[in-house]
């Protein structure tokens, strides 16, 4: 499930490192092959409001099998494609039908017993991370050996090969065909499930805040090390961006910790690791590298904690709902996300590198004061 579920994320971080490729071979302008990757975030987040609630109808894994295949079929669109506007279209569609990754989440919660519930979400969760970070590092490699159509092509066969071991490996049954669970219900009952659920507006508001935060590092870190005194290369700043790996590797750690009964302090912990990690940061200005790559490992490892510890309780306030209750949180989750990658170049801008990591402390720092409120008794 993890595998599957990072096969079908990877799509869409192909185009990041292609830009180059995509104007010059198909004649894209830069903002035709920028939107690739615009197209991509769009698509999954209508994906996950439109697809991932119908997991709570239909059975669970028939729903992902389709997606994976999907998905395969579209991406091998986007490695035909001609012109640079069929490869958007075909890109944003894949997009959408990604999310299966999405649906498989909840899925492992259903399928875990209780004592297990925690670590087995934490691994397919670190599937979908490794998926966005491995699909952005192959992708360059790849189409530098054998051509950036090939990593299309390649990825939908292997997610076509997912599908069908998906629906001979999986258990399958599930589902609630009923008039309360009929699509048009469903999204009404999702969009309706921050006010049916107080409980649920709290980890909710935490993984979205960390995400602004940890998104803020994906953009200021790359402009740090192609500034003075660093001037590194694209491909030494790649491998830097490859300690990200240490957050999927942790994922199945916190969860286990979770299963435990130690959600709390497993979401403390995370946030206090995540600021933790913005403050050692703040001497890499002026070419302190080791205190960059510990302050990278201490936020990665905290965003993996939150993650883990606010998802395994969201999912427990309504088990029936948990691929609407999966909707609603990674959309904000996403949106959380977006708002951070929409600050950080307008703080560096303005405040350089000093400005950027006391954004990211006072994001953690919020999420934080949320985590801190007393909890309304039922």
């Amino acid at each position: 499930m993890a595998v599957a579920a990072g096969l079908s994320v990877a799509g869409n971080y192909f185009a990041q490192p292609l830009l180059g490729l995509l104007r010059t071979e198909l004649g894209m302008t830069t903002t035709a092959a920028g939107l690739t990757v615009a197209a991509a975030q769009i698509g999954y987040a209508i994906g996950l409001g439109l697809l991932v609630p119908l997991g709570d109808r239909y059975p669970r894994r028939g729903l992902a099998a389709t997606l994976l295949a999907a998905t395969g079929l579209l991406l091998a669109a986007a490695g035909t494609a001609p012109t640079g506007w069929l490869l958007l279209a075909a890109t944003g569609l894949a997009a959408v039908t990604s999310v299966g990754a999405q649906v498989l989440v909840p899925f492992a919660a259903e399928l875990a017993p209780p004592q297990r519930r925690a670590r087995d979400i934490g691994i397919v969760m670190a599937g979908v991370l490794a998926g966005g970070l491995l699909g952005r590092a192959a992708s360059g490699v790849v189409a530098e050996l054998a051509g950036w159509r090939t990593v299309y092509w390649a990825t939908a066969v292997l997610l076509l090969v997912t599908a069908v071991i998906v629906l001979r490996v999986l258990p399958g049954g599930g589902g609630d065909r009923s008039e309360a669970t009929r699509p048009l219900r469903l999204w009404r009952s999702t969009a309706a499930l921050l006010a049916e659920l107080p409980g649920l507006r709290r980890p909710i508001a935490i993984a979205a805040l960390t995400m602004a935060s940890f998104t803020v590092h994906l953009t200021v870190v790359t402009l740090l090390l192609v500034d003075h005194p660093y001037r590194w290369s694209p491909a030494t700043i790649g491998l830097v961006g490859l300690i990200g790996v240490i957050g999927p590797l942790a994922m199945p750690l916190a969860g286990r910790l979770v299963d435990r009964g130690y959600p709390r302090a497993v979401l403390v912990t995370g946030l206090l690791s995540a600021a933790a990690g913005w403050a050692v940061m703040l001497p890499a200005q002026g070419g302190g590298v080791g205190w960059l790559l510990v302050g990278l490992v201490l936020l990665n490892v905290g965003q993996t904690a939150v993650l883990n510890a606010s998802q395994t309780t969201a999912y427990e306030l309504r088990p029936r709902a948990r691929s609407r209750i999966n909707a609603v949180f990674m959309t904000l989750f996403f949106a959380g996300g977006s708002v951070g990658g929409a600050l950080a170049p307008v703080v560096w801008v303005n405040a350089h590198w000093t400005g950027a990591c006391l954004l990211g402390i006072g994001l953690v720092g919020t999420a934080l004061l949320v985590a801190a409120v007393p909890r309304r008794r039922a």
